[in-house]
């Protein structure tokens, strides 16, 4: 899967209306699957960081342990 897509794309993609009913639900279910993915790799990559990293970016390690918890398909 490209993690070249952004935020940005994302949201042109999810707001696209003039595509036929099941492109339109592709294209929703291909948004949500990389937001998740996003979602998966950053909060992998959260609960490995270390705790001098993750005052640089400020947090502390019990609110990055909370985050990194979290399942994929939470916001």
């Amino acid at each position: 899967m490209s993690h070249a897509l952004t935020d940005i794309r994302l949201s042109v993609l999810s707001n696209a209306d003039r595509l036929p009913a099941l492109a339109n639900w592709a294209v929703v279910v291909a948004v949500a699957v990389t937001k998740w993915d996003a979602r998966h790799r950053t909060r992998k990559h959260l609960s490995k960081m270390p705790h001098h990293l993750l005052s640089d970016v400020g947090l502390d390690p019990v609110t990055a342990a909370r985050e990194a918890a979290k399942p994929f398909w939470r916001d």
